[in-house]
């Protein structure tokens, strides 16, 4: 059992319903789609490795740094025009 907040449980319910399928379905979807810190990590040495055999190019850790930055900008402004196309209430 996992407790969460009623709005966050509706807010799932409603997605599960949307897509046809379980809340339990949808959690299950949602923990096969979600990486834990080490398989990130992993991941990223992979990329570094292709980047490098392929391309060579050596990927710095401050290219890294502020590739995460962006991508966080991008996410915030993706996110906040939503918002603003939600219709109230």
């Amino acid at each position: 059992m996992i407790r969460v907040p009623a709005e966050v449980r509706d807010q799932l319910a409603a997605v599960a319903e949307g897509r046809g399928i379980s809340l339990r379905a949808l959690m299950q979807e949602i923990a096969a789609q979600t990486l834990t810190l080490e398989q990130i990590r992993a991941r990223a040495d992979r990329t570094r490795a292709l980047l490098a055999e392929r391309f060579g190019h050596d990927v710095t850790d401050e290219e890294s740094a502020e590739m995460r930055r962006r991508m966080r900008e991008a996410t915030a402004a993706h996110r906040a025009a939503l918002a603003g196309t939600e219709s109230p209430g």
